[in-house]
């Protein structure tokens, strides 16, 4: 089993009950090969509990994370069979045939990004199907 990765943040937010300011945590996380999510808003004036997962991704709890912990680059050998990479970013990311050409070159040509957990789970199936990849910050 390969180990788990994380990236957490924790921001402020205004309550959703009260409008007071919250602190409010959020993770993602590759886990057994599939990625979650979860955000957590305790407020401290009105007792307010929430917890919230599943489904893709938000763009906000994203946007926050690539701006606290940085962009992540999968880095792929560029003598790779480009097949193979094609049917590995098809499988992984869901992607229909049409999109799935432009989206190897932009990982070829180093401008495909996203979070550390998103990156590594394409590098993990392109190293299961024998393509050298790697997930590094930028």
């Amino acid at each position: 089993m390969e180990p788990v990765v994380v990236e957490c943040l924790t921001y402020r937010a205004e309550c959703q009950d009260c409008g007071a300011g919250t602190t409010c945590s959020g993770v993602q996380a590759l886990v057994n090969g599939s990625l979650t999510w979860d955000t957590e808003i305790s407020c401290p004036s009105c007792g307010l509990r929430l917890a919230v997962c599943g489904g893709d991704l938000p763009a906000e709890l994203r946007d926050r994370l690539l701006a606290e912990h940085g962009a992540v680059r999968l880095r792929v050998d560029q003598a790779a069979s480009r097949a193979v990479a094609m049917r590995v970013l098809r499988n992984v990311l869901g992607l229909p045939l049409a999109d799935v050409k432009s989206v190897l070159h932009e990982v070829v040509t180093g401008r495909y990004v996203g979070t550390m957990p998103e990156m590594e789970r394409l590098a993990r199936g392109l190293r299961a199907a024998g393509v050298d990849a790697v997930a590094a910050r930028t």
